[in-house]
């Protein structure tokens, strides 16, 4: 059925798949299955069927909510071997993947012919499409060109009895539910990914980025108003604050300004468009009271300024032992309350918190430093993290915009949703994987774990069998 070297039993040789990045939950697996081709994934989740043992599914592990945890009970199933790009159809703008495939290497096969994919996590150079697929991811761009979901044409998926479904582009799903939709941003919860049709684009004419520098946070939020509220629609507009332009500088040197707070506006097209696009977002900015507004001057410092914006990240691990990448997303008009708020609970908390967010929409990605050493640090840290989920619950947001929920966001998923919402997904669930085998214990919460959490009255007497038992 599968090659043993592709069977990982011995807890040395698993050690590595323990966790994905988000590093603070950890669990071994009781086996790592590394298949190769879609008849062996056919075979394992079939047989795990029959056994009812439950399956993970990991793509390059880069997820940020705990959504690849292992489960000590069942078998990690890694698609990383999945990493053909079967086909690039220049004629019609599409790519055939496997789900293993880099998201940046589906923009580099397409480069030849002057197309691209426009999703790009900034972790792009190593996380994966059925990893994209299933956290619905984003990235710098997604204010202009969408998430994941806007750019997925078709999906070929394994069940969890190992059943084949063909979802979308160039099959009869284009009425009724929109099955597309419901497995992109699934979590694995609801089948294996193994290939991927995505849309590609043409590169744009030109594309200018402007780099604008605030003393005020407030400010800069405003500023994300004024530019959307012009009718102009930036292709990324990112904002950041003094500790992760701090960080990122002396990173990556970018040649960031001093500042409170930065935003990087990029706009493309046509060179007419651009060049009135900037001028005008330019004046935007000034208005907005930016002291400082710097256009690119070539392509290679664009790159540059957009290199420091997507190494934030790893540039903050530099001046933290710890740190915990928030992920919440409000509407634009609530920027400056929150990023206030999240200040206070900076100071109450006594943690420090480097802003680095989707500013065009709303996307936050607030990462709080801690150090994991200290006793009780972490558990304040999350209690933080809570908290900010639900002030953007507050602001009329959700608790994630391309992260997912994975086990780190079970408790917010209480407070907003409905029991009447989550025992429906619950039964979405069920219609896909009826023995909860998927993933168990990710994304949706039972209810009993809501009403220990006591945010929510749950009543459970109207739910058919076997519903109450599992809930």
């Amino acid at each position: 059925m599968i090659a043993p070297e592709s069977v990982l039993a011995d807890e040395e040789e698993m050690r590595p798949f323990e966790c994905d990045a988000l590093s603070v939950y950890r669990s071994l697996p009781m086996a790592v299955v590394l298949p190769s081709r879609v008849e062996e994934v056919r075979a394992v989740l079939a047989l795990c069927s029959r056994l009812m043992v439950p399956v993970v599914v990991r793509g390059a592990g880069t997820g940020l909510s705990g959504g690849a945890l292992p489960v000590s009970n069942g078998v990690l199933l890694v698609m990383a071997k999945f990493d053909r790009i079967i086909e690039i159809d220049a004629e019609n703008c599409i790519a055939r993947v496997e789900p293993g495939v880099r998201n940046l290497a589906v923009s580099e096969a397409a480069s030849r012919f002057g197309l691209y994919y426009a999703p790009d996590p900034s972790s792009q150079i190593a996380c994966t499409i059925g990893g994209n697929v299933a956290e619905n991811s984003g990235g710098v761009h997604c204010l202009k060109y969408g998430l994941t979901v806007h750019n997925l044409l078709a999906l070929k998926v394994v069940t969890m009895e190992g059943e084949m479904l063909e979802i979308g582009y160039g099959t009869l799903d284009f009425e009724g539910y929109d099955l597309l939709a419901l497995l992109t941003g699934s979590e694995g919860l609801l089948g294996v990914v193994v290939e991927a049709t995505v849309k590609l684009l043409p590169k744009p004419e030109r594309a200018q980025v402007l780099l604008a520098a605030f003393d005020d946070l407030g400010q800069a939020a405003q500023a994300v108003g004024e530019v959307i509220s012009a009718g102009i629609i930036p292709s990324g507009l990112e904002m950041m604050d003094r500790l992760a332009i701090s960080a990122a500088e002396s990173f990556v040197h970018a040649g960031y300004p001093d500042a409170e707070a930065l935003l990087l506006c990029e706009l493309d097209g046509t060179n007419a468009e651009v060049s009135e696009h900037v001028m005008t977002v330019r004046n935007l900015l000034k208005k907005a009271g930016a002291f400082e507004v710097r256009t690119a001057q070539s392509e290679a410092e664009r790159q540059l300024f957009w290199k420091g914006r997507k190494s934030a990240f790893p540039a903050v691990g530099r001046i933290s032992p710890d740190y915990y990448c928030m992920d919440g997303t409000i509407p634009r008009r609530e920027l400056g309350r929150v990023l206030t708020r999240m200040r206070d609970l900076s100071g109450k908390y006594g943690l420090r918190v480097a802003n680095v967010f989707h500013a065009g929409d709303g996307n936050l990605h607030p990462l709080i430093l801690f150090d994991a050493n200290i006793p009780g640090e972490l558990e304040r840290t999350e209690a933080m993290g809570s908290e900010i989920l639900e002030l953007c619950i507050e602001a009329g947001g959700t608790i994630t915009g391309e992260h997912g929920v994975g086990v780190e966001k079970l408790n917010e998923m209480c407070v907003q949703f409905s029991p009447a919402e989550l025992s429906q997904f619950h039964r979405v669930k069920l219609a896909f994987d009826p023995d909860g085998l998927l993933n168990p214990g990710k994304a949706v919460p039972t209810l009993h774990r809501c009403a220990e959490f006591g945010k929510m009255h749950v009543h459970l007497g109207n739910l058919p069998h076997p519903e109450l038992e599992r809930f």
